[in-house]
């Protein structure tokens, strides 16, 4: 499906500038440069849109393509010089959780489940429908451009992987414009909660409300580390830090970083 030609106002009611592209190689990437280039012109929730992403990245240096008009591909710039740095972890959590929200109201009574799986990819019936991507602008760490892939209409055919799944796969309909109005306003909420909190997940809420939409909390997981090891066990929690704690068997192990699998 090609860009709608009246865009997206119900997002651009949220956004403070909604940039609508017909394709790039990768909307993160042109976000980072743009607001390094003239941050004035990128306020806080900017965000830029595209239904035809060539060269999209993931988490763990993974690439993300996906076929003209079938994945929704969006970046928004989030500006959080009153988050203290050692908070800042909890933005890609913070994203995931918002995107889950935004998942879910479009399910609203289809009988699908959307969940969230640590640390921000969006399941919808366990299997992933969404990625996320947070990366800071280069010489302004106080911007942070959080990049979302979407599989919207997307055959099964198509899905890249087994695990993946898309709303169109699944015989939905995706509004996107109500998609990333939702999201984004569920983002600038969640984030505005952790920071007038200084940071503090559970004080704000933001802790409990990741862990209530996470699929991960409760159980069985293995954890790619990226170091080349692994981690089995039973995930009992996330923590004050966004990590997510493993049990074991023999002792809780906080992880920080990884490639989770659910095993049951």
């Amino acid at each position: 499906m090609p860009i709608p030609e009246e865009g997206y106002p119900r997002a651009a009611g949220v956004s403070p500038r909604l940039q609508v592209v017909e394709t790039t190689d990768s909307t993160n990437a042109d976000v980072l440069a743009a607001a390094g280039e003239d941050p004035g012109a990128w306020p806080h929730l900017s965000a830029l849109v595209t239904t035809d992403q060539r060269a999209g990245r993931g988490r763990l240096d993974r690439t993300w393509v996906a076929p003209p008009g079938t994945a929704l591909a969006l970046s928004v710039l989030v500006r959080v010089e009153a988050l203290p740095t050692h908070r800042r972890g909890w933005i890609p959590l913070v994203a995931g959780a918002a995107m889950t929200r935004a998942v879910a109201a479009q399910l609203t009574g289809t009988g699908n489940t959307a969940q969230l799986k640590w640390p921000n990819d969006v399941l919808i019936d366990g299997a992933k429908v969404c990625g996320i991507l947070a990366e800071v602008v280069p010489d302004d760490t106080h911007a942070v451009v959080i990049g979302a892939g979407v599989n919207t209409r997307m055959q099964r055919v198509d899905l890249p992987v087994t695990t993946a799944i898309s709303f169109a796969a699944l015989g939905l309909e995706c509004d996107d414009d109500r998609l990333i109005a939702d999201y984004l306003e569920a983002l600038d909420e969640l984030l505005a909660a952790l920071t007038a909190a200084r940071g503090d997940a559970a004080a704000s809420g933001v802790l409990g409300e990741v862990e209530a939409l996470c699929a991960t909390v409760g159980a069985d997981v293995t954890v790619a580390l990226p170091d080349g090891t692994s981690l089995g066990g039973r995930a009992q929690r996330i923590d004050p830090d966004g990590r997510l704690v493993v049990d074991t068997g023999t002792d809780e192990v906080p992880v920080s970083a990884g490639d989770v699998v659910h095993v049951r």
